[in-house]
């Protein structure tokens, strides 16, 4: 948001992500309805305001992969991803009053085929436990990619900046 250079307040939404079970659901669903959570858990409280929230799942072969929680479920979970494409799906919803706005975005990323120790020496660097597929992009995580085709970079860390500028211009925010 800080690029965007716009004010802003974070919030913690008052949404239990796993209300969203992702056990044989699309996975396109499940990142749309855990945004739309979100958001509708601020929006009641902070009407008028511009609530933007998002979510993004890592699928494998239809399989979303949940976030891995303990180091050596992070290092399986890589191991699974190694040399292997993969999605990672961006749900992004923007609410002001009673307008809501939303918008999906897919990014297909392929890992290098990595070894278990490479795989143990990123976990401990980065520690990415609470992240879909067990990476961060927008820190040391962008080493164990080979390949990463997407019409918004700024998505595949979360954030689709591209739609939600389009979305805040409609809005009226004066961007740039």
């Amino acid at each position: 948001m800080d690029r965007l250079g716009l004010p802003f307040r974070w919030l913690p939404p008052r949404f239990d992500e796993s209300s969203v079970r992702d056990q044989d659901a699309d996975p396109r669903w499940v990142a749309e309805a855990r945004a739309a959570g979100k958001a509708e858990s601020l929006a009641g409280s902070h009407f008028g305001a511009t609530i933007i929230a998002s979510d993004q799942v890592a699928v494998l072969e239809n399989r979303v992969l949940g976030k891995p929680g303990t180091k050596a479920r992070a290092v399986d979970q890589l191991l699974e991803l190694s040399g292997r494409p993969h999605t990672l799906i961006t749900s992004l919803v923007v609410r002001q009053g009673n307008k809501r706005f939303g918008h999906l975005d897919i990014s297909r990323l392929t890992m290098r085929a990595l070894r278990r120790e490479e795989l143990k020496r990123y976990v401990e660097r980065d520690s990415p436990l609470d992240c879909a597929g067990s990476y961060k992009l927008e820190a040391g995580g962008i080493v164990l990619f080979e390949r990463i085709e997407t019409e918004d970079s700024s998505a595949i860390t979360g954030l689709p900046l591209i739609a939600l500028t389009t979305i805040l211009r409609e809005l009226g925010y004066a961007i740039p």
